[in-house]
């Protein structure tokens, strides 16, 4: 069952079209990878899905509900249940693991915020940074507090942009390890941006793959590798 839909999406940053009339249906409790170069168009569909962009054209629906529609954002950003993890991961850097992780819960003036942060670092083994701050963390523990920021707000749906472009490989691969686990653990729906197909094959349930705001081809991982599409097979090729 598709959980978010994108019809008829088009968009542009000045004079520069992004996205093409481009439809797209993400299901509901799977990975999806939204894989391509840069300029692909695949940072602003997060966007858009976030509510961070307004598209020019075309309509989404979050869980049947139409979020976005006729240039108007219909339900905000903080209303649809959903986290987001930026390239940059925007940790606050004087705050400690367990204030970063907690900031949300305390904003919304939730209970039980310390039972829940520490379920948190718990799950991701990180009950002995919680007094120490982002610059003394390795970037996978820096990626994981991260993480462990947006999943304690229960979002039913997890935004990841470009999470390990930073990450050494030995890094990289132990957190695919953690992000792989994340849908069957937290009950998720993953969409996670990428320019390394390797990535993409390793966690992935689906992979849409993008290419100058257009959709390629879309499929699981041995479609996308079996595809006859030539930019499909050239992308992956190198």
């Amino acid at each position: 069952m598709s959980i978010i839909k994108l019809s008829n999406i088009t968009h542009s940053y000045g004079d520069k079209r992004v996205l093409q009339q481009l439809s797209l249906n993400i299901e509901a409790n799977q990975l999806t990878c939204l894989l391509g170069g840069s300029g692909s168009g695949k940072t602003t569909i997060l966007r858009l899905i976030a509510g961070l962009e307004i598209p020019q054209s075309g309509g989404i629906t979050i869980a049947n509900e139409q979020v976005t529609e006729n240039r108007q954002i219909i339900i905000p950003p903080h209303q649809r249940n959903l986290g987001f993890i930026f390239q940059d991961l925007a940790l606050w850097p004087h705050f400690t693991v367990y204030k970063n992780i907690a900031f949300g819960l305390t904003e919304r003036k939730e209970q039980k915020v310390k039972e829940s942060v520490y379920k948190m670092l718990d799950f991701f083994r990180l009950q002995e940074y919680a007094e120490k701050y982002p610059h003394q963390l390795s970037g996978g523990q820096q990626q994981l507090v991260a993480i462990s920021r947006s999943l304690v707000l229960k979002p039913k749906i997890l935004l990841m942009d470009e999470p390990l472009a930073n990450l050494d490989v030995k890094l990289k691969r132990k957190t695919l390890d953690h992000i792989k686990n994340l849908k069957q653990n937290f009950d998720l729906t993953i969409v996670y941006v990428t320019h390394d197909h390797k990535e993409a094959f390793a966690i992935a349930d689906n992979i849409v793959v993008l290419n100058e705001g257009k959709i390629q081809e879309t499929g699981d991982v041995q479609q996308i590798k079996n595809s006859d599409n030539e930019f499909v097979k050239y992308f992956i090729e190198y």
